[in-house]
């Protein structure tokens, strides 16, 4: 199989690709903190993916709850606002925010999230 190798992309350490996931009680906070962010050049895309049944515990017992689990692409430099932002918005006393390094991706792909979320073209 021959596979042509991708082309590297020169990425500094602020535009360096993210992908943060959070969750969300419902669909309508989902869409609130999903346009938000979109809007607000925090994240090229996030990707509402509803029907999550999460199990965990807090406060000492174990609860279960439906929830919606955005995927929400955006870069290093834009991700204390990212996580301020679900913060503010997603109605938790403590949100899940995790963030995953993009170590490989389509590359017209990645500087098209690094393009949508420039600070400077707000």
């Amino acid at each position: 199989m021959n596979r042509r190798p991708e082309p590297d992309i020169e990425m500094s350490i602020e535009s360096e690709p993210l992908l943060v996931i959070t969750t969300c009680g419902g669909a309508e906070t989902a869409d609130r903190v999903a346009s938000a962010l979109v809007e607000r050049r925090l994240a090229a895309c996030v990707n509402a993916l509803p029907g999550a049944v999460s199990t965990y515990r807090w406060q000492g017992r174990v609860a279960r709850d439906h929830e919606t689990v955005l995927l929400i692409k955006t870069t290093a430099e834009r991700y204390a606002a990212v996580e301020a932002a679900i913060r503010e918005l997603s109605g938790y006393e403590l949100p899940e925010v995790v963030a995953v390094r993009i170590e490989r991706g389509l590359p017209g792909y990645l500087a098209w999230v690094a393009e949508s979320v420039k600070q400077d073209a707000e």
